[in-house]
């Protein structure tokens, strides 16, 4: 009988730790995947180590519509050659169910019939480690395949599924890297103002911090516009302009009319009818509306506080990391994000949505290095969260 290998995919896993990989936060709507690509990278792997030919692919998701039935995606996934799609379905919550269930009876009974001889498990869940080891007692070796953090190492893998697996191989990092990519649009590729907003936003940052947001790389100032809601920091965002030559300080003769000043002295913020903006410059611009702003005025932690480990001896997690989290998750939730979804978002407290909710308890979990956390650091996380939520601006 021929011999043959097969992939199982936990794609919350896979695309939750790709995205960690690419933006720094789990969430998967902060990336865009080239799924025939990322799929054709992992057989064409999975080929080369086992030298055996691939017999399919199962990949393991819950269904994005309602009922457990698949989205456009899904379905084209499902219309791949070898390529089996097995969904499980969303609750109420928004939280995924029979997936783990599912993969784990495939693995177990497929183990045992002896359908391919080298099994490769994409996941890093816990869970399924009874799994491996039914399907290992039938005699198929089952192997790991990681998503590789910026490290190196193999992001958020438990350390039972490392230990009862017969070995751990990281994606090909360029496998990654090609097929996940941010949806926020790389700051060179951002289109040049025209010259009259190019004024203003030199104005406008003569009153505001220069720093930039380091998950994006996009200056604040260019950010920062105008308040949505009440923020905690918005007295301090929108200062006023200071004197320049061509503004004198002290009072003066009442100004000439506009056509007889200097081009200098006229109202940079408003563009002049004669060089309008073309369709081409929008057609470019970030397709975020709402925006992060990098500068706070409430208390935070310092960044210097020595060698101060994320977790200490009684299990409390480091405050900075629980910030840092925080504003990451929703950071990636801005570059997709509407102001009606602002809206929604605001109004919902204090229920965070499901998806939100894990992505910080997961990469809470995943930078620190600890499976279980506390009650009292999840509460933490939440609420540094709903503080970077009421700082949200318009863009």
């Amino acid at each position: 009988m021929r011999s043959y290998c097969a992939v199982y995919v936990d794609v919350g896993y896979l695309l939750a730790s790709a995205a960690t990989r690419v933006t720094g936060s789990s969430l998967r709507s902060g990336i865009e995947v080239d799924y025939p690509g990322l799929i054709a990278g992992l057989v064409a792997q999975v080929e080369a180590d086992s030298g055996l030919p691939l017999l399919r692919v199962n990949w393991y998701d819950s269904g994005a519509r309602s009922g457990g039935q698949p989205d456009y995606h899904q379905d084209q996934i499902g219309l791949l050659p070898r390529i089996k799609l097995r969904l499980g379905r969303l609750s109420y919550a928004g939280e995924q169910k029979g997936v783990d269930v599912r993969l784990g009876l495939d693995m177990a009974l497929q183990g045992r019939a002896r359908v391919a001889d080298v099994v490769y498990l994409v996941s890093g869940d816990d869970d399924l480690t009874e799994a491996v080891e039914e399907a290992q007692s039938a005699g198929v070796q089952v192997v790991l395949l990681s998503v590789p953090g910026l490290s190196g190492h193999g992001h958020a893998v438990s350390k039972h599924l490392r230990r009862a697996a017969d070995g751990e191989q990281p994606i090909d990092p360029e496998i990654i890297d090609r097929c996940v990519r941010s949806r926020a649009i790389p700051e060179g590729l951002i289109p040049v103002e025209p010259a009259e907003h190019a004024e203003h936003t030199e104005h406008t940052e003569s009153t505001e911090p220069s720093e930039s947001i380091p998950s994006t790389g996009v200056p604040a100032s260019e950010h920062v516009v105008a308040p949505v809601g009440d923020s905690p920091d918005a007295s301090s965002e929108g200062g006023t302009s200071t004197p320049t030559p061509s503004q004198p300080s002290a009072p003066g003769p009442e100004p000439k009319p506009a056509a007889a000043q200097p081009a200098a002295a006229s109202s940079p913020a408003v563009p002049t009818p004669s060089a309008p903006p073309t369709p081409a410059v929008f057609g470019r611009k970030r397709a975020t509306e709402v925006v992060l702003p990098a500068a706070q005025t409430a208390p935070t932690w310092s960044t210097t506080t020595g060698d101060r480990p994320v977790v200490d001896a009684d299990g409390v997690f480091n405050p900075e990391l629980i910030d840092a989290v925080a504003k990451t998750v929703l950071d990636s939730w801005c570059r997709t994000a509407t102001p009606d979804d602002l809206v929604a978002l605001r109004a919902a407290k204090p229920a965070i949505p499901g998806d939100l909710d894990r992505a910080l308890l997961l990469d809470l979990s995943g930078r620190a290095g600890v499976y279980d956390i506390d009650d009292t650091s999840r509460h933490e996380v939440r609420e540094r969260f709903w503080f970077h939520v009421a700082r949200v601006r318009l863009a």
